[in-house]
């Protein structure tokens, strides 16, 4: 018998102790690849041990998800008094005593299947609160049975996207959270492998993209993405960290794409270079995905392609690169993806996340995903970066700019979707070890604070092709709060003396800058993730300032700061 790790012993009493305090429906959230399957077997059998006439229903969407957990439960109650009613299975156990559904052939069979103590949702972030909609007819159907059914919702995300967090607002069919893990912990425990991410030389513009519902229009979104030269670029780079170029050899690549068509056209170039892939989307005939998602598991299928298909019920862990070759606003779907990444495998140390939808950016590390409030708005405005290779400053400014705010760059008039040079560079987890990082060039702006205190000097450091800030407050002894004031002159005093400065130490921002030749240029940074993602991924911890007969490369980085300080 599988023995509860201890993360789901607490999840299962959390929901025991939730229903002796209080009467309404709680979530449990558990990341993916958590175990949610041996969570619902083991309520089912305790529940049924201690109340042995109950009758209880597991929903879900996904034909697979569906199988899998009447698989666990087999597995550690043989005998479990259990069956299947779901068309996509072809069985139709209405009477047995726990119930595996499909909640779309049971929406309207509440009838058959009589009365019901107990609702549990897999995958419950798929529930739309409108009363119409599938679950809607379901659990007014029971309800209408039994009023006094109880529900419960399992997901990873308990958000969902225009609507927020799915205990919250009008409408929401649950009342709390009664048990949540982690991810970080999940992580520290062993019990997942570690995401790391590469910033991509090739990412997709979708700021012409309409949106609907929230999210990108499909055919448009599909319409930006799909495009040969794009498909080539990304391709490129998925087959280069694929096949070890840049680290170590990946066993499988999952692709998640913005359109059948894309999905296709993706497959098509990866196996142009050799290796063997396939293609899913919803379209796809059940027996032959099951025999792709077989060879796949097995290692027969280096690269699989996807559209709307493998987001959620599905565990292959065998997965150890992921390609986000799907941009979208929704946070959910964004985690649901990531997720498909991180289940423990044989030799399996971390999983390589390629960010060429920018989603990353959005919507910040896997681990500190801040949930959708209920809007009608369209989100977050689309961005675009000043390039630097053409001589703007590397700023991130509104898709509608025609010039840099910051620099004066005119962007040139092209609504044409396009590959740009610059890297995705952000973080998968906020947790992440700090790294130090070659600095390729160094730019000093003058800085002014939003909140009325004094200037500080913004260092632009240019690693690759990522540009990450720091700053330092030459003249925050004027701070009205002293202590922060001493800190930070004593920070930027430091900074000073080990970049070679000579004394007396600059009073103020503009002596600083005017006397910025003095310094040494710096050759790593030091960084870790920002815990406050909105403003930058990026925190600069320590800094390695180059040797100080390292004339040569000095002058070229203290002609890049005389620059970009104009």
């Amino acid at each position: 018998m599988l023995e509860l790790r201890p993360y789901q012993r607490e999840a299962v009493d959390a929901l025991y102790a939730y229903w002796r305090e209080k009467p309404g429906s709680p979530l449990i959230v558990l990341p993916t690849g958590a175990g949610k399957s041996l969570v619902l077997a083991t309520i089912c059998k305790e529940l049924i041990r201690d109340y042995p006439t109950l009758r209880i229903l597991i929903c879900t969407h996904v034909r697979e998800l569906i199988l899998s957990n009447f698989r666990e439960l087999l597995n550690i109650w043989p005998f479990a008094p259990a069956g299947i009613f779901s068309a996509g299975v072809g069985r139709r156990d209405a009477h047995s005593q726990i119930i595996f559904g499909g909640v779309q052939t049971i929406a309207r069979q509440t009838a058959a299947i009589g009365h019901v103590d107990l609702v549990m949702v897999d995958e419950a972030h798929l529930m739309p609160r409108k009363s119409e909609t599938q679950y809607g007819q379901l659990l007014a159907g029971l309800r209408g049975i039994n009023p006094d059914l109880k529900l419960v919702g399992l997901t990873a995300t308990p958000y969902r996207l225009g609507e927020g967090s799915l205990h919250e607002g009008e409408g929401a069919l649950f009342d709390d959270i009664c048990f949540e893990q982690p991810i970080t912990a999940m992580i520290d425990g062993g019990y997942l492998v570690r995401p790391i991410s590469k910033g991509m030389a090739t990412t997709y513009d979708v700021s012409g993209v309409g949106k609907l519902g929230g999210d990108y229009k499909q055919n448009a979104l599909q319409a930006a993405v799909d495009k040969d030269d794009l498909t080539r670029a990304v391709v490129d780079e998925i087959v280069a960290y694929g096949a070890g170029r840049h680290g170590p050899e990946r066993k499988a690549w999952l692709c998640f794409c913005s359109g059948v068509e894309h999905a296709h056209h993706m497959r098509d170039e990866i196996r142009s270079r050799g290796y063997s892939c396939e293609a899913i989307d919803g379209t796809t005939p059940k027996g032959e995905r099951d025999k792709i998602l077989e060879d796949f598991k097995a290692g027969r299928l280096r690269a699989l392609t996807n559209n709307s298909v493998l987001t959620t019920g599905t565990n292959l862990p065998i997965i150890d690169l992921v390609a986000f070759c799907r941009p979208t606003q929704s946070a959910g779907l964004y985690v649901q993806m990531a997720g498909r990444g991180l289940r423990l495998y044989p030799g399996k140390e971390n999983c390589l996340f390629l960010d060429f939808a920018g989603i990353v950016r959005k919507h910040g590390p896997i681990d500190a995903v801040v949930p959708p409030t209920a809007r009608s708005g369209t989100g977050e405005a689309p961005v675009k970066i000043c390039p630097q290779e053409s001589g703007g400053c590397g700023s991130l400014v509104h898709a509608s700019c025609r010039q840099c705010p910051d620099c004066g760059y005119e962007f040139p008039v092209d609504d044409t979707p396009k590959i740009h040079a610059h890297a995705e560079d952000v973080p998968m987890l906020s947790t992440a070890e700090a790294t130090w990082r070659p600095v390729k060039k160094r730019a000093f702006r003058f800085k002014e604070s939003a909140s009325g205190g004094p200037p500080c000097v913004e260092v632009v450091y240019t690693c690759g092709l990522t540009p990450i800030k720091g700053y330092v407050c030459p003249q925050h002894l004027e701070h009205q709060d002293p202590k922060k004031g001493r800190y930070a002159k004593m920070f930027a005093d430091k900074y000073w003396r080990r970049h070679g400065g000579k004394t007396p130490f600059p009073k103020s921002v503009l002596e600083f800058l005017e006397r910025q030749n003095e310094l040494l240029r710096t050759e790593a940074i030091e960084v870790k993730p920002n815990k406050k993602f909105r403003s930058s991924p990026w925190k600069v911890e320590d800094y390695r300032p180059a040797p100080a007969n390292d004339n040569e490369q000095g002058h070229e980085q203290g002609h890049e700061q005389e620059v970009m300080a104009a």
